[in-house]
């Protein structure tokens, strides 16, 4: 009997909490900017993750190499399009996560500064994501959504990794 108390006294609590998750109001995903930080629109996100859950891994048949080498690239039209519109990306690094419609165009870009990234003005670099967003389209299509969480520092040194390919 004392342990079917304890039980219900640590179980009480968990119920409580999931029931106000489900008072929080939900925005539809088509709302959300298409770039915005990892905290920002956290509802919204969650709901984009869970319906846009194929990876870029996968969309790549489960090849590392292809699906590095695709983001690899991606991150180096970035490096290219900020020194084309002179925006200073160098000693930027950020945990991003992005989502590709069946096109490969960009739907949301989002990301977050890792602690030893260079100290910038995340208003300019969201507004620098945005229009890098809005005239980029990936090399890949799909029948749905995909996504890829990773990493990216700046400058990538991709021409280094690029030239050592076969």
């Amino acid at each position: 009997m004392y342990l079917y108390r304890i039980i219900i006294a640590l179980l009480f609590p968990i119920s409580l909490l999931a029931s106000d998750i489900k008072a929080y109001p939900t925005v539809p995903v088509d709302s959300l900017p298409s770039v915005f930080m990892i905290g920002e629109h956290e509802f919204e996100y969650e709901q984009l993750v869970k319906n846009c859950n194929e990876l870029l891994l996968d969309v790549c048949q489960d090849s590392m190499q292809v699906a590095y080498k695709h983001w690899l690239l991606m991150l180096h039209d970035m490096e290219n399009y900020a020194e084309t519109n002179n925006f200073d990306i160098k000693g930027i690094k950020i945990w991003v996560n992005i989502f590709w419609d069946e096109s490969g165009t960009i739907d949301q870009l989002v990301y977050y500064p890792k602690p030893n990234s260079r100290n910038a003005d995340f208003t300019e670099l969201t507004s620098f994501f945005e229009k890098f967003v809005a005239q980029y389209r990936f090399p890949i299509e799909n029948p749905q959504c995909f996504s890829h969480y990773g990493s990216a520092t700046f400058p990538t040194f991709a021409k280094m990794y690029l030239s050592n390919q076969p």
